[in-house]
């Protein structure tokens, strides 16, 4: 008999200064048999960061056609695809050939700075690519329940996380920014 997804609700607080974006969001978060705590997290934090009304959870672990989170406008094209983990690199371009922008967020300390000094020289050819690490998120596992409030305070590409147990502070580091031209 297959494992279940274990279901999350959250209500997530966004306060988004950087963007002017303020915005309460009620989601349901499935969390995969295979997933911890800390990526089912890190998924929230990565909807906090490109939060949006259109912005929703894919099938991300459970189906390689869909993202962990995406963004699609009216007509069904896909604005916004975001990764969460470390990706291949074919995956990485096949997402950008499919969406106006693609987010890669990497988190896990060592092994996300391993994983970019392997792929970021192809990476860095990819136009609408963004890639986002996030060294800091062990804790980030310990707020993590079956239903919790939390709230993101981002400014200055800052993020403060406000939670019942207190608040922790998480510093995202860009590696890669879309091209311009």
């Amino acid at each position: 008999m297959a494992i279940k997804s274990t279901i999350y609700k959250i209500d997530l607080q966004v306060s988004d200064m950087d963007r002017n974006y303020y915005q309460q969001h009620n989601l349901t978060i499935a969390k995969h048999p295979s997933e911890t705590d800390e990526r089912v997290m890190v998924r929230l934090i990565g909807f906090a960061m490109y939060a949006n009304e259109a912005l929703i959870f894919g099938k991300g672990l459970s189906d390689d056609e869909e993202p962990d989170l995406w963004q699609k406008d009216l007509t069904g094209a896909i604005e916004l695809w975001m990764d969460v983990g470390l990706p291949t690199e074919k995956d990485i371009r096949k997402a950008a050939g499919r969406a106006k922008q693609v987010v890669v967020v990497l988190y896990g300390g060592r092994v996300a700075d391993m994983w970019w000094t392997a792929n970021s020289k192809a990476l860095l050819k990819t136009n609408n690519l963004t890639v986002i690490n996030l060294p800091e998120t062990k804790e980030l596992a310990n707020i993590a329940e079956r239903g919790f409030n939390i709230s993101c305070t981002i400014q200055d590409g800052q993020i403060m996380v406000g939670h019942d147990g207190g608040t922790l502070d998480i510093t995202p580091v860009i590696l890669k920014e879309p091209s311009t031209y």
